[in-house]
């Protein structure tokens, strides 16, 4: 794992608490970074057992990714408590409704939107101006979108969630082209499922 240790550098993850948000704050922390996980819900135990196993620090916060306000209070606690120091950063709150486009609500459309588009979009922009502010030269923003923003999912009955996805993957090089000239990259990464 040396080859890709990060040690000293600090990772930011959405969605943290369960699910593979939780299972990208372990691997950042099995390579050795301090991890800090925004999320609605409390954390898995598991959270503190990421220190005790690894020897990082590891910090959860209530964090509503869908709310400006509560974004912003989120990274004002995180940057107090980590001195500042942000290297990268894992957008992966999401959530999805299996509902039929002809059953799909405003609610439904509006909250699929609010937390997959529009709580990456911010955190990736709060992200960023932390890490420019701190000075790093080797920043990392990493959107998580899916699969679906390609294709149909036959189980998944969920055009809206698929239009989030997209959306996503398309904000991807447009950021990455802005954030060039700060030493920041921004990636995206698409879970796989079979069809």
């Amino acid at each position: 794992m040396s080859k890709f240790s990060l040690k000293g550098r600090v990772a930011l993850v959405t969605g943290g608490a369960r699910g593979c948000g939780f299972a990208f704050a372990q691997g950042l922390a099995e390579a050795g970074a301090d991890v800090a996980i925004f999320d609605v819900i409390p954390p898995s135990p598991a959270l503190a057992q990421l220190t005790v196993d690894h020897g990082v620090r590891t910090k959860a916060y209530t964090v509503d990714v869908t709310s400006i306000a509560s974004l912003k209070t989120g990274f004002d606690a995180f940057k107090v408590d980590f001195g500042g120091n942000l290297d990268i950063v894992v957008a992966c709150a999401g959530v999805n409704k299996n509902v039929e486009l002809l059953d799909t609500t405003e609610e439904d459309f509006d909250r699929l939107f609010g937390v997959n588009c529009k709580g990456v979009y911010f955190t990736a922009q709060m992200a960023a101006k932390q890490m420019i502010e701190n000075g790093t030269k080797c920043g990392s923003i990493i959107l998580v979108a899916s699969m679906a923003s390609y294709i149909a999912i036959r189980s998944q009955r969920s055009s809206a969630y698929c239009g989030t996805k997209g959306a996503v993957k398309a904000m991807v090089a447009p950021m990455a082209a802005e954030m060039n000239k700060y030493g920041i990259r921004v990636n995206s990464t698409l879970w796989w499922m079979e069809v």
